[in-house]
């Protein structure tokens, strides 16, 4: 399986300005090549609008100028663009999972700017990295390789910070969970950079742990093991955000002072990006490291977000890129990892008999079943039955309600059901 592993580096002031132009040659060839496509009533091949916008380009007057950088980027570029037709085509046809994509779209100098290099493009001499045409560039190299990247990706993101993105070929590591849980007892970044020096001289042994985690926005996961995680706090930042997404607004464009805003709104929303994607790696390491079997339940986050209530703090959670983490190192790791449909009633069955008692209002946190008697935390009692639903113990639902009546919607002044109807 393939991997990706990401390191920051600080380019010079000459490297800054030939990494500019690397950039620009690459979004003009993308941008030359869908207009092309567009015109065009019939998709050219990547071999021919690679004569078009870069062969024949360089021979003219208003584009001599693409002999300055490297060929392989600009290459790589009229690539990309016949991966992301072949993805609105496969998308269309239904043969792409997942949510529609759309077409191709021009590239803007603000944005996010890319350039690939594959082999040939790049070396390695001692801990610098040799990009062809820009120089030796040093990154800072938090973890090592587990082997010969097949292409290295330069990324400079909204906020001018530079990055070197390797790809490479990883093999799944068989380890059970406990010697995995020895080697990282606290779950932060260095135990988990130094384990993994000694994960590969383990064997896989089959333990049956199996864990349920229901999403939250304030408590961000419970796990059916009682333990909880809490969402950092992103709301004071956010609101900076808001502030100066004002501010800029009222500035015209292409102003000095309109770049300046324009930074400094990216750079929040890195911090934010940032803080969460160190929670999440955090958390599902930990929750990968301790268990065999993993179990979640599938989110409509589409339609959740249409709440407009709820849909910035939903936004915020980062629930998608949760689950892909899990998924991702669930597979790195010979792990079990399941997903439970949308339409399990996890919220509405008490998880130690089975009685259905109806649907709950959001602001209902406790409930006391009526046939058993168990006083249930909400969330710890819909992590617990996404983990029975997951392993293949579900309650028989049928059998149930033919047996005890069920209510369908809990009132508040309900006590004998109701025991915390405290906000979420």
């Amino acid at each position: 399986m393939k991997a990706r592993y990401q390191y920051r580096f600080y380019p010079t002031d000459q490297q800054q300005q030939s990494l500019a132009q690397l950039f620009g040659c690459v979004r003009v060839v993308w941008n030359d090549a869908l207009a092309i496509c567009k015109q065009s009533e019939k998709l050219p091949s990547n071999n021919d609008l690679q004569k078009l916008v870069i062969t024949q380009a360089k021979k003219t007057v208003e584009r001599q100028w693409l002999s300055e950088v490297s060929n392989i980027p600009l290459q790589q570029s009229v690539a990309d663009l016949g991966i992301a037709y072949k993805n609105f085509f496969d998308s269309l046809k239904g043969k792409r999972k997942g949510k529609k994509v759309g077409r191709p779209k021009f590239k803007k100098k603000t944005n996010q700017q890319l350039a690939r290099f594959r082999i040939g493009g790049f070396s390695f001499q001692g801990e610098q990295v040799y990009l062809a045409k820009i120089g030796n560039v040093s990154p800072i190299w938090s973890r090592e390789l587990p082997s010969t990247p097949s292409s290295v990706t330069v990324i400079k993101d909204c906020a001018n910070r530079y990055f070197l993105s390797f790809v490479v070929e990883i093999k799944p590591v068989h380890i059970d969970s406990e010697a995995l849980a020895s080697l990282l007892p606290r779950g932060d970044a260095k135990s988990e950079r130094a384990s993994a020096k000694h994960i590969s001289s383990r064997s896989c042994v089959a333990t049956a742990g199996a864990i349920g985690i229901d999403l939250g926005i304030k408590t961000f996961a419970v796990m059916s093991n009682g333990e909880k995680a809490k969402s950092p706090n992103y709301s004071k930042i956010d609101r900076e955000i808001r502030k100066l997404q004002k501010k800029l607004a009222r500035q015209p464009k292409d102003s000095k002072r309109r770049a300046k805003t324009r930074i400094k709104i990216a750079k929040l929303h890195n911090q934010i990006a940032d803080t969460r994607k160190d929670f999440l790696h955090k958390l599902s390491t930990k929750i990968i490291s301790e268990n065999q079997t993993i179990v979640l339940e599938d989110l409509n986050v589409s339609g959740l977000v249409k709440n407009r209530k709820l849909a910035r703090s939903i936004s915020l959670q980062g629930w998608r890129e949760f689950r892909t983490q899990c998924e991702a190192k669930s597979a790195k790791l010979c792990r079990d990892f399941r997903v439970i449909s949308r339409w399990e009633p996890t919220s509405q069955v008490c998880s130690e008999c089975g009685y259905k008692w109806g649907k709950l209002d959001l602001k209902v946190r406790s409930v006391q079943c009526l046939s058993c008697g168990t006083e249930h935390d909400r969330d710890e009692n819909a992590a617990k039955n996404i983990n029975k639903v997951g392993i293949g113990h579900c309650h028989d639902s049928k059998r149930t309600q033919r047996r005890d009546k069920t209510t369908p919607v809990a009132p508040v002044n309900e006590a004998s059901r109701i025991t915390s109807p405290s906000g979420r």
